[in-house]
């Protein structure tokens, strides 16, 4: 036994030895008091993949054995794991930490001047971020080994970097879809390992790794900040102010490397200073190069990846006055993998990340002096173009919503935009913004190129190929009446968090009834928290107008009714219902001693409906998007707070369509729903039911003639030799993106009148899309809840033709009868990555309204 023993001893350091000679040996020697990963861990970097709290308990040790590193926590995710950075440098940096920030962070005052050689002992302040997709996972692997090496190495090079750097390493930014693609792949990793692609460990099920809790993309989140991983980080990244940051990924098993310089932007005018994309790129280019030639990895740039859209962590901090930097590893997808050139291991695709975070460190203390000038200079050229810019400021605000108007605030504060209260009222583009419910984003200030991109719109691109979005303008995703003002305008109070509260009216108990306005943003989630404590709460779909308090006070379509009578709880029991929901969701509401109005319908209408409680379902899985059913169940979960039955595809046959009033169809193929499944979806709704379609999920029920409605459709058009137009073959890639609408905003019109449309106080409201889905107008006239306004596009790039041909020509929502029931049907996500508060409201009022339909 014994012998045995020794001999799987021997074994392991052997194993052990080599793989420290792989990874390790180019930074020897090490401090012996330091453990390195695999005496950590148990096992050599790339024989398994690390669990989180693996890393994590690696990285406390660090901190414990250490006083060159520091394990702070910024956040936690949704599934309560936790979100760290550690901080790396020479001690007499860790003790005077603070003290650094400080003076590194006063260089993004754009009004501050320094004097030459005032920052030359100032260390560079380097941030490694890692696995913000969790199923790539050769990055955090690397995190692991960076840290050690930064920590624990004696090599001349490495003491060089820690005196003059400040390394800031996040080793797993998505911990959720790290954890399920951890899983998996060590569940089916074999002792002989396979590299055969079609080897379940590397094929994951639906949702798969990439994606957090909600199914998100945390790469796309950076700017929208919707989820508390983007929040906490956003949080940290402003109070430091990193010149680097490295953002590691992976991408096809049968790539090899990226590393920047990118494609050329999309932008006509990128926002960004020249000097990021040409001089700092290529500079920190030449130090990949040499590591990547050292050991004979191949890669490439320039071809691939575009930094076009800023809310990617390799684009974001490109507008924060930092450089940002893409790489990405060929996959392979678990421990080995057949590809055309060999096989691609994972210890590889961990060496190759490895060594260009070693480089980013190095090239950054090499030119900290050039950092720093930089980093001074954006922000004293983010002044210099807002004077230069004919727009003074913005204003924007929203005289009946103050929910969405709080959480746009919300959004601007994370991002550090200066806002100041609007004083007096005023007229800009036909629209009273008025003070209280407006506010001011003056030009002139240091995150003047995040206020461009927040409100800026443009029309005009260099090419027709987006790796992402082409359109991100906030204001308009968040419905916010807002206008730019070349004059000056008075400005009030700068506003802070603190001053982001809600005036509320609580009305007075009443013994007829209460009235609540349609239009705030939160109104679903008060009537779903009143249907919870079993109160009735009715909807009126025609206006009218009441005397509150002596003046006569409209209420618009969808406003609710909640009478006293007729209530299964008492007069008070009711009212602390009322109020309670009020005061959480900061909601107005108003008593009324009468149900007579002073104009439009009384309160006793037949005009006036019960709200049914909604009971939601939604399909999931194997066919059917991630993406859009994560934004879905955020939604729901998040910000109504109400439950959604997600089915799988696979169970659907089982389900019982009985126990809901709504099924959503997000996306996908649904391969897997046959035409015994049809027919049942079909029955179901003409039984009175909603069913609610988005995107390829409206095309879906389209082509399986579930509606009877029909997608425009381009003409027949000859393709012979006298007609066609030819094009090299090399430029494929190129062409591509002008029959595709990549992301893009524009106008559409809304009958208010409509259920689905209840709550907007404007006719029209911009709107997005990503998709080729276009949808024929409903040949009947009452089921055209939007269509496209005369001159639609508002951002983003389009083709004339598929805005003329298509776009115009089809309808954003539609409403398709079956039965009794009826199918609401979204051209375009309306819920699109958490952000497009201007259009959640079309969704939620097809899932609780969507029974008072009834289409002639």
């Amino acid at each position: 036994m014994k012998k045995f023993l020794t001999s799987v001893l021997a074994i392991f350091m052997m194993s052990n030895l080599i793989a420290q000679e792989y990874f390790l040996s180019a930074y020897e020697p090490y401090d012996q008091s330091i453990p390195s990963p695999e005496a950590f861990l148990g096992y050599s970097i790339g024989d398994y993949h690390s669990r989180h709290d693996r890393i994590l308990d690696y990285l406390e040790r660090l901190d414990e054995l250490s006083d060159r590193a520091e394990l702070v926590e910024y956040g936690r995710t949704h599934e309560l794991r936790r979100l760290v950075i550690l901080q790396i440098s020479d001690v007499a940096n860790i003790d005077n930490l603070e003290s650094l920030r400080q003076r590194h962070v006063a260089m993004t005052d754009p009004e501050m001047t320094f004097s030459e050689g005032t920052h030359s002992d100032l260390p560079a302040f380097v941030n490694l971020g890692y696995s913000v997709h969790g199923n790539e996972a050769s990055s955090s692997e690397a995190a692991l080994l960076t840290s050690y090496i930064l920590v624990a190495s004696q090599h001349p090079l490495i003491e060089r970097l820690r005196q003059n750097a400040v390394v800031f390493i996040d080793p797993c930014i998505n911990p959720d879809g790290r954890e399920r693609h951890t899983q998996w792949v060590n569940t089916y990793r074999s002792e002989i390992l396979s590299p055969d692609p079609m080897d379940a460990e590397h094929n994951e099920t639906w949702p798969r790794g990439r994606t957090n809790h909600y199914w998100f993309d945390l790469n796309r989140d950076w700017l929208l900040a919707v989820h508390p991983e983007s929040q906490g980080k956003l949080n940290w990244y402003h109070q430091w102010y990193p010149n680097v940051v490295t953002d590691f990924h992976e991408m096809g098993s049968r790539s090899t490397y990226f590393f920047e310089p990118m494609r050329e932007n999309g932008s006509l005018l990128p926002i960004m200073p020249k000097e990021n994309y040409t001089m700092l790129n290529d500079t920190f280019a030449k130090y990949y190069q040499r590591e990547m030639d050292k050991i004979g990895s191949l890669y490439f740039t320039k071809e691939a990846f575009d930094g076009t859209y800023p809310g990617y962590g390799s684009s974001y901090p490109d507008i924060q006055g930092a450089l940002g930097i893409l790489f990405e590893q060929a996959s392979s997808r678990g421990h080995i993998q057949d590809v055309p050139l060999g096989k691609i291991t994972f210890p590889f695709t961990i060496r190759n990340q490895l060594v260009n975070g070693i480089a980013t460190v190095e090239a950054a203390v090499d030119h900290k002096d050039l950092l720093h000038w930089y980093k001074q200079h954006f922000f004293k050229s983010a002044l210099s173009n807002a004077q230069s810019d004919p727009v003074n400021c913005y204003v924007f605000g929203d005289n009946y919503d103050q929910s969405r108007l709080k959480a746009f605030l919300h959004l601007l504060l994370r991002h550090n935009i200066e806002v100041y209260a609007l004083t007096d009222n005023v007229i800009l583009n036909d629209y009273e913004f008025n003070a209280g419910h407006a506010y001011i984003v003056p030009t002139g200030q240091g995150q003047y190129r995040m206020v461009q991109t927040i409100f800026e719109t443009y029309d005009q691109y260099k090419d027709s190929v987006f790796y992402d979005a082409s359109a991100w303008s906030l204001a308009n995703a968040y419905n916010m009446k807002y206008a730019p003002s070349e004059r000056s305008i008075q400005m009030g109070n700068r506003i802070n968090v603190e001053d982001l509260h809600v005036e509320q009216h609580i009305a007075s108990p009443s013994g007829y009834a209460y009235v609540v306005p349609s239009e705030d943003y939160h109104i679903h989630s008060l009537i779903y928290d009143l249907q919870s404590n079993n109160v009735r709460v009715m909807v009126a779909q025609k206006p009218f107008s009441l005397s509150v308090n002596g003046e006569s006070r409209e209420f618009s379509y969808g406003s609710l009714v909640i009478p006293v009578q007729a209530q299964d709880v008492n007069d008070e029991e009711l009212y602390e219902f009322v109020r309670a929901a009020a005061s959480k969701w900061n909601i107005d509401f108003y008593s009324t001693p009468t149900g007579f109005s002073t104009s439009g319908i009384d309160l006793g209408s037949g005009y006036i409906d019960v709200i049914q409680k909604p009971k939601a379902a939604m399909l999931i899985g194997d066919g059917t998007s991630g993406y859009e059913t994560g934004f879905v169940w955020h939604l729901l979960d998040q910000r109504v707070k109400m439950p959604i039955t997600k089915i799988k595809t696979s169970q659907f046959g089982r389900a019982d369509l009985e126990k809901y009033t709504v099924l959503v169809l997000c996306s996908g193929s649904y391969s897997t729903i046959d035409s015994t499944d049809i027919k049942r979806i079909r029955e179901w709704v003409a039984r009175g039911k909603t069913l609610i379609t988005i995107g390829r999920g409206s095309q879906w029920a389209i082509d399986k003639k579930l509606v009877k409605e029909a997608l425009v459709k381009k003409g027949e058009t000859k393709n012979d030799t006298t007609t066609i137009e030819r094009i090299p073959y090399d430029q494929a890639r190129e062409h591509r993106g002008k029959d595709e609408v990549g992301g893009a905003i524009f106008e559409i019109e809304l009958d208010r009148s409509h259920p689905v449309a209840y709550g907007y106080s404007d006719d029209k409201i911009p709107a997005y899309r990503n998709n080729t889905v276009w949808l024929q107008p409903s040949k009947n006239e009452f089921s055209n809840v939007a269509v496209y306004s005369s001159d639609p596009h508002i951002d983003g790039f389009i083709t004339d033709e598929l805005l003329d041909e298509y776009l115009k020509k089809s309808s954003p929502v539609i409403v398709s009868r079956i039965g009794s029931g009826r199918v609401v049907m979204f051209a375009s996500d309306p819920n699109f990555r958490g952000t497009w508060y201007g259009t959640n409201k079309l969704f939620l009022n097809a899932l609780f309204y969507g029974e008072l339909i009834r289409i002639p």
